[in-house]
């Protein structure tokens, strides 16, 4: 039988923190009231289908139960995957469910985030989740009572550190997502979401500026050229050039910097805005007619058409000393930004070397800024 390449097989979907952790509350619940250990449990998802979930402990202590499920996030290259999520549920003198968040579980510190400073980082659709599912149980069995629900990620905090979280204030472990309640593998939408977040707690922290890169290098880079912003107004915004931009207007920025390397805006400097590898490749005949532009004999311009490289075409042209060559191009990367977003703001963009050597800034101005 033919072998199916990898990457035409489709790839398995998982389950988020938020489906992992209702889970595994439902199941420490009906242990609570049955006194019996669950090794399963099913629980409605927000796509509009149930899910069973394979209970990987659960203890029974007097007024206490606890249940922890193992995430599996599929065929998504997940920080969290693999992580145990625990839900301790215990009976409460007061009425009605409380949740919070234990040991590994992020606590909000900064505003501009849906859930508020000072609560555990655990978002709207998991809380929702939770508390349907545990209301579910309690009316099942006939309980009025009051429940409290603790969720906690032993190794949280140290998964925490390949995320955004610290970035967007949300200090000593991951948060419980999902809005869906499944993984969609390499979906690019929880991308967007975290790019959303980022402007967001931006906007909430008082920034009007922000400057926007394609990683982290590049950000290390803009860090050292805007010392006096905050961390809050770095955002990186990976591939998604237009989408940032776009969101940067409608959450009302009135300046935004765009800092990164001559692969991706040269590419941006043309106009696209989804810069990707395999979305758009390089345009060497567009960067020979840009140094045609800067005054680069034809024996450079034709070199330039037949490099490898956009990392190469910059150290020609930096080898021989044609910078307004980079001007030109970061000027191109700012009308193409506007175009994008329809003007009403400052937009400038600097471009750097893979070693972080500066090599050219441009500024339109197009709006006010305060």
């Amino acid at each position: 039988m033919k072998e199916v390449p990898k990457e035409q097989k489709k790839l398995r979907e998982g389950y988020t923190t938020g489906s992992c952790a209702t889970a595994a509350t439902k199941a420490a619940l009906t242990a609570l009231i049955t006194g019996e250990e669950q090794t399963e449990a099913t629980i409605y998802l927000p796509v509009k289908r149930f899910a069973t979930f394979q209970i990987e402990s659960c203890d029974l202590t007097g007024k206490m139960a606890t249940a922890s499920v193992i995430k599996d996030a599929g065929d998504d290259p997940d920080a969290t995957h693999g992580a145990l999520i625990i839900s301790e549920v215990s009976w409460s003198g007061e009425p009605g469910i409380s949740l919070d968040g234990g040991i590994g579980v992020g606590r909000v510190t900064k505003p501009g985030l849906p859930v508020p400073v000072g609560e555990a980082a655990i978002n709207p659709v998991p809380r929702k989740m939770i508390a349907e599912t545990a209301e579910a149980v309690l009316k099942e069995f006939g309980i009025e009572k009051g429940i409290k629900i603790v969720i906690s990620v032993p190794d949280g905090e140290e998964m925490a550190k390949k995320t955004l979280n610290a970035r967007l204030g949300i200090i000593g472990g991951i948060s419980i997502l999902g809005t869906r309640g499944i993984v969609v593998p390499f979906s690019t939408a929880a991308y967007k979401a975290s790019i959303v977040q980022a402007i967001s707690v931006a906007k909430a922290s008082g920034c009007n500026h922000i400057v926007i890169t394609t990683g982290g290098r590049s950000e290390k880079y803009a860090m050292k050229q805007f010392p006096e912003l905050p961390e809050e107004a770095f955002i990186e915004m990976g591939d998604f050039v237009g989408f940032t931009l776009k969101q940067s207007t409608r959450q009302g920025m009135k300046r935004v910097s765009l800092v990164g390397m001559m692969g991706k805006f040269s590419k941006v400097a043309q106009g696209i805005m989804m810069v990707h590898s395999k979305s758009a490749p390089v345009d060497f005949d567009f960067l020979a007619k840009a140094a045609d532009e800067a005054g680069a004999p034809a024996s450079l311009v034709e070199e330039i058409r037949t490099a490898n490289t956009a990392s190469q075409v910059g150290d020609i042209m930096r080898e021989h000393g044609y910078l307004q060559f980079f001007e030109q191009l970061c000027g191109y990367c700012c009308d193409s930004a506007l175009k994008e977003i329809g003007g009403g703001m400052v937009v400038d963009t600097s471009l750097y070397t893979m070693k972080g050597e500066f090599l050219g800034r441009a500024v339109r101005n197009n709006g006010g800024i305060d």
